[in-house]
């Protein structure tokens, strides 16, 4: 019976105790009207985001909760974790500004190595349309019907021109891009390594 009686005081008292020291915080903010409020009842949840203190009994600091960023203050803030993930990706790939040259060199001559294919490529379509165009021609010349698989085909060749001028489009356009990040590249880990000299 003792131990029970013991063991729910010491359970009540450990429940007890976080109130009584909260209790004795005291929490500084300001409110809409500029005012500095000194409360025991905590921070009402439209200030917190302005920053507050708390305070012990005897009005010393103890903590202070700063103001939450701005929107934009939290877009420079994202925007700098962004660019230092950048940059640890950067100097894994990149060990010297040389290396990146080397790769955009390899990355350039890859995509110039696509747009050439894909150019072959639709000349030799182009060539095949014209021949076909002329079948056509011969035989409306001769007074007779176009066949429909011809015509078919004259289409299909109209169409693979057409994806393949789109491939050559999206390969310089990758180019373009590649071009610019590689040069990026190139000149941020320059100021990098100079900035760790």
């Amino acid at each position: 019976m003792y131990k029970v009686a013991l063991t729910c005081c010491a359970l009540l008292l450990g429940l007890l105790l976080p109130v009584l020291a909260s209790a004795t915080e005291l929490y500084r903010y300001v409110d809409n009207k500029g005012t500095t409020v000194l409360t025991r009842q905590g921070v009402p949840p439209e200030f917190i985001g302005k920053g507050y203190e708390v305070l012990n009994d005897q009005g010393r600091v103890v903590k202070v909760i700063p103001p939450a960023p701005s929107a934009e203050e939290m877009q420079r803030i994202l925007a700098d974790k962004e660019r230092a993930s950048s940059d640890v990706q950067l100097r894994r790939l990149y060990s010297t500004p040389e290396d990146v040259e080397r790769a955009h060199e390899r990355k350039l001559a890859e995509l110039d190595g696509l747009i050439g294919v894909a150019r072959g490529n639709l000349q030799s379509v182009r060539t095949q349309q014209a021949n076909l165009q002329s079948q056509a021609a011969d035989h409306e010349r001769a007074g007779r019907a176009v066949p429909a698989n011809l015509l078919a085909q004259i289409d299909s060749q109209k169409a693979e021109q057409a994806r393949l001028k789109g491939d050559i489009a999206r390969y310089q356009a990758a180019r373009k891009e590649a071009d610019s990040r590689f040069k990026a590249d190139h000149d941020r880990l320059k100021e990098l390594l100079e900035r760790n000299r």
